[in-house]
């Protein structure tokens, strides 16, 4: 049996199976104001995502998506969501797959892909950070993609106020979080 985790931000309750499908699997599919199946959910390649988004007033979830990622949380690589309820945002990372989501009205705002994998989002203020493998990028809250960046282990980040301290293999850089990395300067 494939165990369903929850988590509620504002109105929104996002429903997350890793692994495979829920039991009501189909009832939310048939209320779906979106359902994507962006894999074949019945290939074994890959692990399993199934994610539904619900706003509290509803009676079943408005957004239903499934999807199959590597590499693995096996391996290390574990999905991550980010709901921006102020923005009816959300975010979804697994394996190399980044998503976004407008949840009112319900689209899928874009598609992108992280280096080799993902590994997280991060927001401060209105900048989210997206950490992969190789990448280390900027979107702002409303889901508008500010920057991106190579990066290879081991790499860090830090926050301080408006500014980023980006630490590359012991090389640091410092700059404005919303204008990123300008790769030809070191601190």
């Amino acid at each position: 049996m494939t165990a369903q985790i929850n988590f509620t931000s504002g109105q929104y309750t996002v429903a997350v199976c890793v692994g495979g499908l829920p039991p009501s699997y189909s009832g939310y599919v048939e209320h779906a104001v979106l359902y994507e199946d962006l894999d074949d959910i019945r290939s074994s390649d890959g692990t399993a995502l199934f994610f539904a988004v619900e706003r509290s007033s509803q009676e079943w979830p408005e957004l239903v998506v499934v999807l199959r990622f590597d590499p693995s949380p096996e391996q290390g690589f574990h999905p991550g969501f980010l709901l921006l309820p102020e923005t009816h945002l959300l975010l979804v990372g697994a394996g190399t797959r980044l998503l976004a989501y407008k949840l009112s009205p319900v689209r899928r705002l874009w598609e992108d892909f992280a280096n080799f994998g993902f590994w997280g989002w991060e927001r401060h203020g209105d900048i989210v950070f997206m950490s992969a493998e190789l990448e280390f990028a900027a979107w702002s809250a409303d889901g508008r993609k500010l920057w991106s960046t190579f990066v290879e282990p081991p790499w860090s980040y830090e926050v301080h106020d408006d500014r980023v301290v980006l630490d590359v293999m012991g090389q640091k850089q410092s700059f404005v979080a919303a204008i990123g990395p300008d790769l030809r300067k070191e601190i």
